[in-house]
Parts: C-alpha cells; sequence; structure tokens
C-alpha cells in the first residue's frame, strides 16, 4: 500500500482515469465525481462490486463500459454478499498461489444499502471481510422512479410519499447508516460529500488503508429526483454541510472526529428552497414539520459533539 498518498489540493490528486467519459449519468449527479476519486484513491489492483443502481445502469449500457478495470454487477440486495465471495476467493488464492489480493469496492445506492441490502451488508461487516463499501446517498430509489427509502429524509416528497394537505411528504427520520455500521465493532467509516472533495479523497485513501470492512457515506446531489437545476450540485451539496444536515465526520479506533466544524449554521430553508422536493416545507401550514426537522439536525449534531468530545 505505498502508493496510498493522502492530499492537501486538488492539484495533487492523480491524472490517471479508470472510469471513461462518456457514460450516461445525468448532468449535476454527484456519482462521477466519486467514482473518478476512488479509483484514483486506491492503488491497483482493485475490483469493483456495482450493485442495480444509477451507476450500474448509467456506466454499462450494452455493448459499452466506462470501467477499465474488472467490475461485476450484482443484484439490488447482494453487492455485499458478492464483495465477501471475491475477497474470500482471493484471500484462499493468495495463501496458496501467493497471488497479490486485490482492494475490493462496492458502490451501491441507499435503496441497496439502507433497504434491501442491508442484512448482506450487516453479515459481511460481521463476518470482517476486507473491503470498502460506498454507499452513494441520493436519498430515494432514484433509478427505479423516484420512490422513497430508509436514506430518505424526513419531509421529502417522493412518488411513494407525495407532499398533500394531509401528509407532507415522508414523516419517518432517515437511517443512522454510519451508526449501524459502526455497531458492527469496524474500524473505520466516515461520510462524505462532494463540496469538499480534499477531505473526500483523504477518507478514500485512510479507508484503502485499513484491513478489514469500512464503510463511507456519500452524500449524492440528484437534481432529476430532487428537482434543481443541474449547475447548482455542489451549491446544494455545501449548503447540506453548512445547514448541519449532513455533518462531516469520520469515526476511526473507536473515536469520532467532526471534519468540517460548523460553529454558524445557515439556515436549512437556504437548502430546502434550491429543492422542489421540500417547497411544501416552507408553506405556513407547515411550520410544525419543519420546525421538527430543525431540532433533529440540532440533536444530532449535539451528538455528534459529545461523540467527539468537544463542548457544544
Amino acid at each position: 500500500m505505498s502508493e496510498l498518498k493522502s492530499i492537501k489540493t486538488l492539484k495533487d490528486i492523480p491524472r490517471k482515469e479508470q472510469f471513461a467519459p462518456g457514460h450516461r449519468l445525468c448532468a449535476g449527479c454527484g456519482i462521477p465525481q466519486l467514482v473518478r476519486f476512488t479509483l484514483k484513491a486506491v492503488p491497483d489492483p482493485k475490483i469493483v462490486v456495482n450493485a442495480t443502481s444509477c451507476l450500474e445502469v448509467a456506466s454499462t449500457i450494452f455493448p459499452y463500459t466506462a470501467w477499465k478495470i474488472p467490475w461485476i454487477h450484482n443484484a439490488f440486495e447482494n453487492s455485499a454478499a458478492t464483495a465477501s465471495g471475491i475477497e474470500a476467493a482471493f484471500r484462499a488464492l493468495e495463501k496458496k498461489k501467493g497471488i497479490k489480493k486485490p482492494k475490493i469496492i462496492v458502490f451501491a445506492g441507499d435503496g441497496g444499502t439502507f433497504d434491501i441490502g442491508m442484512q448482506a451488508l450487516s453479515g459481511a461487516l460481521e463476518r470482517g471481510h476486507d473491503f470498502i463499501y460506498i454507499c452513494y446517498d441520493n436519498e430515494a430509489y432514484m433509478n427505479t422512479g423516484i420512490q422513497r427509502s430508509g436514506a430518505t429524509p424526513k419531509g421529502a416528497a417522493t412518488t411513494t410519499s407525495p407532499a398533500g394537505r394531509v401528509i407532507p411528504g415522508k414523516q419517518e427520520r432517515k437511517k443512522d447508516l454510519i451508526g449501524i455500521a459502526i455497531a458492527h465493532g469496524i474500524r473505520y467509516a466516515a461520510t462524505m460529500n462532494p463540496a469538499y472533495p480534499v477531505d473526500m479523497y483523504n477518507k478514500i485513501v485512510k479507508a484503502a488503508s485499513i484491513k478489514g470492512p469500512v464503510v463511507l457515506h456519500y452524500f449524492t446531489p440528484c437534481p432529476t429526483g430532487w428537482y434543481f437545476d443541474p449547475s447548482l450540485s455542489i451549491e446544494v451539496a455545501r449548503l447540506a454541510v453548512q445547514t448541519r444536515l449532513w455533518p462531516l465526520y469520520e469515526y476511526e479506533d473507536g473515536k469520532y472526529k467532526i471534519n468540517i466544524m460548523v460553529r454558524r449554521p445557515k439556515p436549512i430553508e437556504d437548502y430546502f428552497k434550491l429543492q422542489r422536493r421540500f417547497a411544501h416545507l416552507l408553506r405556513p401550514e407547515n411550520k410544525w414539520l419543519l420546525d421538527d426537522i430543525k431540532k433533529d439536525i440540532e440533536e444530532n449534531w449535539k451528538r455528534l459533539l459529545r461523540l467527539a468530545g468537544i463542548e457544544a
């Protein structure tokens, strides 16, 4: 792992590309940046396991592929199980024939992680397989029609949690994926955001240096499902951090660290007003739900401060 190297500026990122241009992901989508950075940060040899998702269908439309490294597609629910089998097979080959074990990288969406694939992921984490699991979270089943998932935030409107006069969007909280992963006793887990690329790249480098399962949770702006102009993708992503809605933090060997300390958060309304999925939350009749969401955000921030040993 001598090739692993953290960076200080974007100029330090390697220029080699292993994810080809010409894929068919939407304009403004946050996924391509994640994939390109990951393939640059993780040294060869490596294998990508890709659950059915936006990334899978947009990067491998027959007879084309955007991948320049070994890549395998599997169903929504079994990406962690597939990665487990590949890792176990190479562990045996390394022991018997001296073949160098590649780093296994899993890319899966929030539906294939928070919901359909949670059982397979939990099993793989419990068994301690050596792989990097990356959930790119666009907060709904975007690939199949913008249906709500366990990652959809409270108040968001989707095709299966529409905002109406009686129920203003999804009423349940978003699952705590990092908390669930940490509960399995893994060594490293972290959140990432495309508006903070140096932080993201360095977390991927760190993940690749750790033996055993690692979980990375990536904020993925989705102009199609969130209904905003694609040119605002990074602004939306940055506001998620600056409003404390998406804290950037990491957990390593029992210790929490907040990577971007937001001392003076921007109003959550600044984030909501850019996305049509939240438009109803800014109406007077839904102020009660907006206030409830603000309370959840502050409670979570204070929880992270306590975990990181920081006074509020």
